[in-house]
């Protein structure tokens, strides 16, 4: 297929289709090759305030629960926007900036992304997620309260993931995007006005 066909043929799917993503349920995304995903939103313990011992202990916790429960796939996101490429842009921008004012109003610029990158530095979200492949519907609660459950008894703060947890979570991994109060659930929606 050539380049121009592949590319009309892409531009008429929907984001949902381009990603993958089914549907978002009120518990779990159903993708189109990989199944049914389940998450579990992890957080975070700040480790730095933690003795030796105290992250042998949690350690050795994930350990148990990895070992109880083979289905778990794990994924780290940033819950904050990362500045990174605004930065390097900046930095390039300084390196052929002839004038020295805006040569210092473009440093001010990347001092102040420098502050806010510190202060979101602990801003990270950790992710359990099941596969449900082969569980019939009447197993699938008790199944994932039971990992719940697991990861509690192992003195994790655990929560699942709801379906506007879903979407964010798509929207921090797929755009960065994490200032959005409320997320779509068809591409326009927030341009459709009911009644119009």
């Amino acid at each position: 297929m050539n380049g121009k066909l592949r590319n009309s043929s892409r531009q008429k799917q929907y984001t949902h289709q381009i990603i993958g993503a089914k549907e978002i349920t009120d518990y779990s995304l159903i993708t189109y090759e990989h199944g049914e995903l389940v998450y579990f939103i992890i957080k975070p313990s700040n480790i730095s305030v933690l003795s030796g011992a105290s992250i042998s202990a949690r350690v050795y916790s994930l350990m148990t629960v990895l070992k109880g429960i083979a289905e778990i796939e794990m994924c780290c996101l940033n819950s904050r926007e990362s500045f990174e490429d605004n930065k390097a842009n900046i930095r390039k921008h300084i390196e052929h900036e002839n004038n020295p004012a805006v040569c210092s109003l473009l440093e001010a610029d990347l001092e102040h992304l420098d502050k806010i990158q510190v202060q979101m530095a602990t801003a990270r979200e950790f992710l359990i997620i099941i596969r449900l492949l082969n569980e019939k519907p009447g197993e699938v609660f008790p199944y994932l309260n039971r990992i719940e459950k697991s990861l509690k008894e192992q003195g994790f703060t655990v929560k699942r993931a709801e379906r506007e947890d879903v979407k964010r979570i798509l929207a921090v991994y797929f755009e960065q995007n994490v200032t959005t109060e409320k997320f779509e659930d068809f591409d326009g929606e927030r341009w459709v006005i009911p009644g119009d």
